[in-house]
């Protein structure tokens, strides 16, 4: 496979205030597909430069937010078309620094660049209410304004897609954000915010700040000047980010963890439930919020769907994510490899039996691989059951029928996305109505959302308000109410 060019012999700075800057320190970055690959040297920020980055944006706001709607609408239709004109070219980088497969990066890019598309067009749809007072010869206007200065922070499983439907509503709705990517995939950010820091964007509108989260991220959160805090991880980062922020009084919306179960009943379609299994369980290794790690299938079509899904799992290509052959990339990093070593041991002690996979997988390079894993003979109280594993790997939980289905499928603290497979419209309609969780889909994976639709959970999955679609602009934006007094003509 191949490496990188001069750009890995690169310092790759953070942006701030509009101008490129080197940061304390710098960190090395590393293919996990192939660890002799560097993609370069990048920035690392301190909290006094993530000040510097704050108090930046803080100053810009508000000329954004008077630029006008076709200076915003401009700014980001461009970011937009350029992600998607350099899909291949951003998703092959994407791939080398993640793991994931070279299709889904550049489906990654791509998609990003739709996010910006969508809300370039939701400049244009910024209008608000008019209503006449209880009160006579008095009207009423209700109209958004921006939040202020937004913080966002990213998670590494989607480097450009998650930080883009966070940025584009900000940017959007008249917002200055202060990014903090994660710090596994500064690559993936400085290529973005390279294409964003050509825009006509007044400086310090939009500032990249990579380093670790002790320095960036604390100060980020606990910062009394940042309005509003978007964040994407875990449950644990979630819970310190709100506790942080609402000492400030701090708008936050949160997306975390998740156990998302695709269930499986009697009357199912095999291919379809395999395909949804595999698709939603083990695209991205596994590595995804959405991912369908617990496998919910009725008695009658429990022995065929193991043995279908497992012939799948075993013949499935696992190598480097460049190689169009692989079907599963390496896992991101050598701690997340061990965790997930570490949930197959703690799966063996729970008594479940590994239908497949189960180890380290070989590969033509030195990289985070692992055999995609199939738990079988597991129950939902397990802690396998029950905590987000992140990796390659799902359980299968057997039970007797719908009505235990999704009794099993709602005994979980998180709630985003649940699945069905099933050839009955009311099955499929009972359990869409029943499953407690944010999302829910029919005869598709787990995984795989659209843009312009609200995203979200419940439980301990999400705290906040909705991402993505229209329903962002109750995060992005506030709403004033003016009273007028008219008078008589």
């Amino acid at each position: 496979m191949e490496k990188g060019g001069d750009m890995a012999d690169t310092l790759h700075k953070n942006y701030i205030g509009g101008a490129w800057r080197a940061g304390v320190d710098t960190t090395d970055n590393r293919n996990p597909s192939d660890l002799g690959d560097s993609l370069g040297a990048f920035a690392q920020a301190d909290a006094a430069q993530t000040r510097e980055a704050i108090d930046a944006a803080r100053h810009a706001q508000p000329a954004w937010a008077q630029a006008g709607l076709e200076a915003r609408y401009t700014a980001l239709l461009a970011i937009g078309t350029e992600l998607m004109a350099r899909a291949e070219a951003l998703g092959r980088e994407l791939s080398r620094e993640e793991g994931k497969p070279l299709a889904e990066g550049k489906g990654e890019v791509y998609r990003a660049g739709q996010f910006f598309h969508y809300y370039a067009a939701e400049v244009h749809r910024q209008i608000g209410d008019v209503a006449d007072s209880v009160r006579p010869g008095i009207e009423v206007l209700a109209q958004r304004e921006p939040v202020g200065v937004v913080g966002v922070i990213s998670p590494w499983n989607f480097p450009i897609a998650t930080a883009a439907w966070k940025i584009a509503p900000a940017l959007a709705f008249g917002n200055a954000v202060v990014w903090k990517p994660a710090n596994l995939v500064p690559a993936s950010a400085w290529y973005f915010a390279e294409i964003v820091s050509r825009q006509n964007l007044p400086a310090g509108v939009f500032n990249l700040v990579m380093g670790r989260g002790s320095e960036v991220g604390d100060t980020l959160v606990s910062a009394p000047d940042i309005d509003a805090i978007t964040f994407t991880g875990s449950v644990e980062t979630g819970r310190r980010v709100g506790l942080r922020a609402m000492q400030n009084l701090t708008r936050v919306q949160m997306e975390m963890g998740s156990k998302n179960p695709l269930v499986v009943l009697d009357d199912a379609d095999l291919d379809t439930a395999v395909q949804c299994a595999f698709v939603g369980g083990y695209s991205g290794s596994g590595q995804k919020c959405t991912a369908s790690s617990r496998l919910i299938v009725a008695d009658g079509i429990h022995d065929r769907f193991v043995e279908a899904l497992s012939e799948r799992l075993a013949a499935a290509r696992v190598g480097h994510a460049l190689d169009p052959s692989t079907a599963i990339g390496p896992v991101v990093d050598a701690g997340q490899l061990q965790s997930d070593l570490d949930w197959i041991e703690t799966a063996r002690r729970e008594g479940a039996e590994i239908a497949v996979g189960g180890s380290v997988a070989s590969a033509d390079t030195e990289g985070y691989f692992l055999q995609p894993t199939l738990f079988t003979g597991t129950r939902n109280d397990m802690r396998i059951n029950q905590e987000e594993m992140f990796g390659p790997m799902a359980s299968v939980i057997r039970v007797s029928d719908a009505h235990e289905a999704l009794q099993v499928a709602n005994d979980t603290r998180f709630g985003l996305t649940a699945g069905i497979v099933t050839e009955s419209l009311s099955a499929a309609n009972h359990f869409r109505r029943q499953a407690r969780f944010g999302c829910t889909m029919v005869n598709l994976p787990t995984a795989g959302t659209d843009y312009h639709v609200p995203f979200g959970g419940r439980g301990e999955s999400s705290y906040g308000p909705r991402e993505q679609g229209q329903y962002a602009r109750e995060f992005y934006t506030q709403v004033k109410t003016s009273y007028v007094r008219i008078g008589e003509p």
